[in-house]
């Protein structure tokens, strides 16, 4: 079965892009980890690129995911988002079976 790796939108490169992550030599660092009041949770920080990461680039930026938590993003979307709550980069995972109303946490 064919596995497609997670999509980064145009407006999450952007806004990496206004926050100046390759200019302090950093990426978008998207990772899975247990915990979260559904079971898993999104860790989201600028880090640096490291080996084994895959890494998807646009607009002269970078999100790298590690090998750990690639297979929970399949096909999933990497966006940012402004609302009346705040602004911050969103995961759209058609993998999570549902999720708690922040959305950082989720279960499959």
């Amino acid at each position: 079965m064919l596995t497609l790796p997670p999509k980064v939108t145009e407006r999450a490169f952007e806004r990496l892009a206004e926050i100046g992550a390759s200019d302090q030599g950093k990426a978008l660092r998207v990772a899975v980890e247990g915990g979260g009041c559904s079971g898993f949770q999104y860790e989201i920080d600028l880090d640096d690129v490291k080996d084994g990461d895959l890494v998807l680039e646009g607009a002269g930026e970078k999100v790298v995911i590690d090998d750990v938590s690639l297979p929970f993003l399949t096909e999933a979307v990497i966006d940012f988002t402004e609302e009346l709550i705040g602004a911050r980069f969103v995961i759209n995972n058609p993998n999570a079976t549902s999720s708690c109303g922040c959305g950082t946490s989720f279960s499959i």
